[in-house]
């Protein structure tokens, strides 16, 4: 039955995920992204750990701004909200890194603090982004530290202030770190990778005289 689950939950997590990016399904920055980036590099054997979570969000933001552009006549594929998009991903590639800093059997709250952690740099390479593209031409945004601290504290006039956004996004990322890796523990007693590290230090080192 574990060895079932085992196999199942990386589907489940990324399913999970595809449907949580509903358009209003969830308050801003309330995401699973961050934990199912960071959960995927903890737990996820290479190369699924990059190329599965990187395919299913290429996809579902293809799809949104398909629904955005089209269906709502939003201009979504500028140049300058590209250039936006692609800093998130370098914010979601750098939790994925993070989470392979970790082991499986790293412990559970160190998981959950690391996973927050992991939403705390996204937050701020993404609005850093932001504030230095500056895709919506926010007048708000200035060249200079004023600017930058606007971008991560309040934002721009007429929208929520980017710190209820921070809130919701260290809150998510600590909540579906708890979810993700509480289910894999409970489920599987010994991951990929713990199985092939635990292979590799039983091998003989050369030239270890056999008994």
């Amino acid at each position: 039955m574990r060895e079932s689950w085992k196999r199942k939950l990386p589907w489940v997590f990324l399913a999970a995920f595809a449907v949580s990016r509903w358009p209003g399904l969830m308050p801003a920055s309330f995401s699973a992204a961050y934990a199912l980036m960071f959960c995927a590099g903890v737990f996820f054997p290479r190369p699924t750990g990059w190329t599965v979570p990187f395919a299913v969000m290429l996809a579902t933001d293809l799809a949104l701004n398909c629904w955005y552009q089209f269906g709502k006549g939003y201009p979504v594929f500028t140049p300058g909200l590209v250039l936006y998009l692609a800093g998130n991903y370098a914010g979601y590639g750098l939790l994925i890194w993070l989470g392979r800093r970790f082991q499986p059997a790293s412990q559970y709250l160190r998981l959950i603090g690391a996973g927050v952690f992991g939403a705390l740099l996204f937050y701020l390479v993404t609005n850093t982004s932001a504030w230095l593209l500056n895709p919506f031409r926010n007048p708000e945004y200035t060249r200079d530290v004023a600017g930058w601290w606007i971008a991560l504290t309040k934002g721009t006039g007429g929208y929520p202030e980017t710190w209820t956004f921070f809130r919701n996004t260290l809150l998510s990322g600590g909540l579906f770190t708890g979810l993700f890796a509480g289910a894999y523990k409970l489920t599987a007693s010994e991951s990929p990778r713990e199985k092939g590290e635990e292979e590799s230090a039983a091998e003989p080192a050369p030239g270890e005289a056999q008994a």
